[in-house]
């Protein structure tokens, strides 16, 4: 028998689905970065934030330490705890408004967020000694959150997850950044507190991608940049996310991450901007002091991988127009930039593959430069010789070093390799390089009158000079 609805059965039922409706519309919600088994930053004020009802109140709670806000007319609220020291003791996270949300097993610890291209990326499952890593990765207060590659052409108030928070394990580290991944093992040895790393990564993408408008708009040659992110985010109508536009991956892939506490950021990227050159140096401004603008936690450590020597060309098999050593000198020239330091690769390369198996040491060198710089740990030789100045000695040129550690020498104790002398107006040719106490003496019987030096400048270069420490050389030339 059909039924028959009356209409105050009607005006009921509506408003029983209208209070339905606003119930769900009343739930606190949270972004997902924030959620359990995710490591807080240590040391700082703990930022929590998520959506609720306009002027809804809201409280979190970490066992007694507690702060309340209320939700504004748009439904936003934050709030700031106060800052809380690394325990390996698991606490709960407690969010009450008209709801209640209790995250477990969160950790107080070191987080670092990892980010670039394939080289950063990449899995270990696909390093060196797959089989033994994954199977050795049992680190539950390794805790590892995991960005799906979605660009967005607005800043975007959520990410998507390939991995939301979880323990390290054999059964989550295989499909995780290598780079990541040993960087946080190294850091969680040594320091024995939690360490949380956030994956945010996708190969083949250029730098421009990643950065904020507020970055581009701190270096006056990139502002073309801001000027076209600011059009498509006015009149986003009929604009796709592109993974190669200029802050779309920031939006998509990163600004949902902005405000959690963090401690640094790990960067391996620049092979897709190889055609720039030392303008690089420009880009990696932008990126860092548009990271650092919108985190808004200070010059917090930035940590970069410079590139691998490769075979790009082929054949010639090399670069007449040396874009890859251009490529290094901007990095090497971004150090200057405050709290920044750089894992040099030359050693631990493979010319015919671009994706190097080796991450392990990447990550232990980039660990050497969060223990010694990050950490003060003292007694650490966390970089290779980087060129610090030259002196002409008649027909010789005295190479002086920073970071000779406690002392140079020949990686396979063969002659020192990849130096090349010029004079003043003349063609580089190749070098003999001697090592003479913390110095190299480089000469040449063809030249009389040397004027400059240049040192693995070539994509092939894989050069033997290094500190007794075990940390190669960077290539650098004395004048461009």
């Amino acid at each position: 028998m059909r039924q028959v609805w009356s209409w105050s059965k009607i005006v009921v039922a509506a408003m029983c689905a209208a209070a339905v409706g606003s119930v769900a519309q009343a739930d606190v919600k949270l972004p997902k970065v924030i959620a359990s088994h995710m490591v807080l930053q240590q040391k700082l004020p703990i930022t929590v934030w998520g959506t609720a009802d306009a002027d809804e109140e809201v409280t979190v709670s970490i066992g007694t330490n507690t702060a309340s806000t209320k939700a504004g007319a748009d439904g936003k609220w934050s709030v700031k705890l106060k800052e809380m020291t690394a325990s390996n003791e698991p606490h709960e996270v407690v969010i009450k408004g008209k709801n209640e949300i209790k995250l477990t097993d969160v950790l107080i610890g070191e987080v670092w967020v990892a980010s670039g291209q394939s080289n950063m990326e990449w899995t270990v499952s696909n390093s060196n000694n797959p089989k033994e890593e994954i199977e050795s990765a049992k680190h539950p207060t390794i805790r590892l959150f995991h960005v799906r590659k979605v660009p967005g052409v607005t800043p975007q108030a959520e990410v998507v997850l390939d991995r939301e928070w979880s323990e390290c394990s054999p059964q989550t580290i295989g499909n995780f950044s290598a780079v990541a991944y040993f960087f946080g093992r190294e850091i969680q040895k040594e320091l024995n507190i939690p360490v949380g790393l956030i994956n945010t990564s996708w190969g083949g993408t250029a730098i421009e991608p990643w950065t904020p408008i507020v970055g581009f708009e701190s270096v006056p040659a990139l502002a073309n940049y801001a000027d076209q992110a600011k059009a498509q985010q006015a009149n986003p109508e009929g604009v796709k996310p592109n993974a190669g536009a200029p802050t779309h991956l920031y939006n998509g892939m990163v600004h949902a991450l902005v405000p959690f506490g963090i401690r640094g950021a790990l960067w391996y990227q620049g092979e897709s901007n190889r055609g720039q050159g030392v303008a690089y140096e420009q880009r990696m401004h932008a990126l860092i002091n548009g990271w650092r603008s919108v985190w808004n936690q200070g010059d917090f450590p930035f940590l970069f991988v410079q590139l691998a020597p490769y075979k790009y060309v082929k054949p010639p098999a090399t670069d007449p127009n040396n874009l890859l050593p251009q490529i290094w000198e901007a990095q090497t020239r971004t150090l200057a930039m405050k709290n920044t330091g750089m894992a040099v690769t030359t050693d631990i390369t493979n010319l015919d593959d671009i994706h190097p198996r080796n991450k392990q040491d990447v990550g232990k060198r980039l660990a050497l430069w969060a223990l010694a710089k990050t950490y003060g740990k003292t007694g650490l030789v966390y970089s290779g010789p980087l060129y610090k100045s030259m002196k002409v000695e008649g027909n010789k040129i005295r190479i002086e070093f920073d970071h000779v550690g406690g002392g140079l020498k020949s990686r396979d104790d063969k002659p020192l390799s990849w130096f090349t002398i010029a004079g003043k107006e003349g063609d580089f040719v190749e070098a003999t390089a001697v090592i003479d106490g913390s110095t190299v003496v480089v000469s040449s019987d063809k030249i009389a009158e040397p004027a400059a030096v240049r040192f693995g400048w070539n994509e092939l270069a894989e050069p033997n000079l290094m500190n007794v420490n075990g940390l190669p050389a960077g290539p650098f030339r004395t004048s461009r």
